[in-house]
């Protein structure tokens, strides 16, 4: 069984090497191959499943807030992207152009969308023009390309999927409550669905996106002590609206412009749920986007009865979970191994044996623990099992954060901290000036991820300059 030996070699460990581990999760757990495109990545159907499950999900919540979902070309002319100058600059380095079509040379370029605020703005144009027409809440599911020099599988490729929400709205109050709504339902999905638990705050002036009037976004921090920009929120003001002239007639027959919002996250996403969850044997999904959410394992299934006991409790679980059976022929070890590669949250082993005592016995991923359970009561055992599944990942995360946050008041305390105690985030007050927040990540190696919506008073001074504080701000070296 050469075939067995290779899908159960071990995984390097995350202490021996950290990126090393995240990738042969990625590669040993089916999740990605790699593509003949530099940079680009092949979604294995395990890893879009997981994706898939995602969507599914944050769609439903966006439809519940009154979006609809839409879909824009994939090419910008040149002419519309520089509309927007803050906008064009900001993403100029990462843009990929298409200059021929055919065997014709283009009369001009194209670029291939690194995002779509300003598709979304010359259609909004077309279609806004009274106040009876706001608000626009609209969403696509699509694929962006950036031009990363530094690529990882789902962290940072070429070509990545994501959601990209934009809404139109008559006033600035209406844009910003959205903006707020938006990161709040980020926030509910990461911590109640992928049991991440997750900082909201606002970034700093140099680090908002290019063309926004202020950005919101949630921070994650990973296993290793990095942080994870998980999703973001942004409120533009009317700044695109008068870029691409985009008016509509108020109630009082005053030409007036929209405000707009924009919103997204990607397939990082699947990222974080690898660096937040997983451990040396592979993947722990969360059950909410496990595509496989308990997995049958008949032991000596040779023997009369035992297959076909399987397949009862397969039909009586499908109703409660998405659930697979695994009647191969290969050996228990190996699948005892696969799944726990694959990071299945339940996994239920019943033989000869237990089929005579009415029981099976049922695994959790996260950390192992057997219980043993009657089998008239099996769906309520397993719906358990999964809450204590979704709860133990969630708790562990959050002792892994709370254990690599630092309370620091000067740069020389931070180097302290990260030096003996590893990288995590750094929270510590800052003055507002750009140079600080610069000289900071000069001196330290940590950047500003965001200033937390729910604030704490360390101390009265920067720590960087010493002169008067203004905000407590989240620091961290980040992927």
């Amino acid at each position: 069984m050469a075939q067995d030996k290779k899908m159960v070699t071990q995984i390097t460990s995350m202490d021996d090497n950290f990126a090393q581990w995240y990738t042969d999760i990625c590669k040993k757990a089916d999740l990605i191959d790699y593509s003949s495109v530099k940079g680009c990545m092949i979604i294995r159907p395990y890893g879009y499943a997981i994706w898939e499950l995602i969507q599914g999900i944050l769609d439903k919540k966006f439809k519940e807030k009154g979006h609809e979902n839409v879909y824009m070309p994939m090419f910008i002319p040149e002419s519309l992207l520089q509309k927007e100058k803050d906008h064009v600059a900001g993403f100029a380095p990462e843009v990929a152009w298409v200059t021929q079509g055919g065997s014709e040379p283009l009369t001009e370029r194209l670029c291939v969308r690194p995002t779509s605020e300003t598709l979304f703005c010359d259609h909004f144009a077309n279609i806004i023009h009274s106040y009876r027409d706001l608000p626009k809440l609209y969403n696509q599911w699509c694929s962006v390309v950036r031009w990363e020099k530094t690529t990882r599988p789902f962290l940072r490729s070429r070509e990545f999927l994501w959601q990209e929400g934009h809404t139109m709205h008559a006033t600035a109050e209406e844009a910003e409550r959205e903006t707020v709504q938006q990161l709040e339902v980020y926030n509910d999905f990461f911590e109640n669905d992928l049991a991440i638990p997750v900082i909201k705050g606002k970034k700093t002036e140099s680090d908002k996106f290019a063309g926004a009037v202020a950005t919101y976004a949630i921070e994650a921090l990973m296993h290793d002590g990095k942080a994870l920009q998980a999703a973001t929120s942004h409120y533009f003001g009317d700044g695109f609206a008068k870029a691409f002239n985009i008016t509509y007639t108020d109630k009082e027959n005053k030409i007036c412009y929209p405000h707009q919002t924009s919103w997204g996250s990607s397939t990082r996403m699947i990222g974080a749920i690898i660096m937040s969850h997983g451990d040396d044997n592979g993947l722990v999904l969360p059950p909410a986007v496990a595509p496989i959410q308990l997995v049958i394992l008949p032991i000596a299934q040779h023997k009369p009865g035992v297959l076909d006991k399987a397949n009862q409790l397969k039909n009586r679980l499908s109703k409660v979970c998405r659930v697979k059976l695994d009647d191969s022929d290969n050996s228990a070890g190996w699948k005892f191994s696969e799944y726990e590669m694959k990071g299945v949250p339940v996994r239920l082993e019943i033989g000869p044996r237990d089929i005579e005592n009415n029981e099976c016995v049922l695994v959790t991923r996260h950390n192992r623990e057997k219980t043993v359970v009657s089998l008239d009561e099996l769906e309520t055992a397993v719906t358990e099992k999964l809450e204590e599944v979704r709860k133990g990942i969630y708790e562990k995360a959050l002792e892994n954060r709370k254990n690599k946050t630092y309370v620091c008041k000067t740069t020389d305390e931070i180097k302290s901290a990260l030096s003996e105690k590893g990288d995590g985030f750094v929270k510590a007050m800052w003055c507002g000036n750009e140079e600080c927040e610069d000289k900071v990540k000069e001196l330290t190696g940590v950047g500003s991820r965001c200033i937390p919506l729910v604030s704490e008073h360390l101390s009265d001074t920067c720590v960087c300059c010493g002169k008067p504080a203004k905000h407590m701000v989240l620091w961290a070296i980040a992927y």
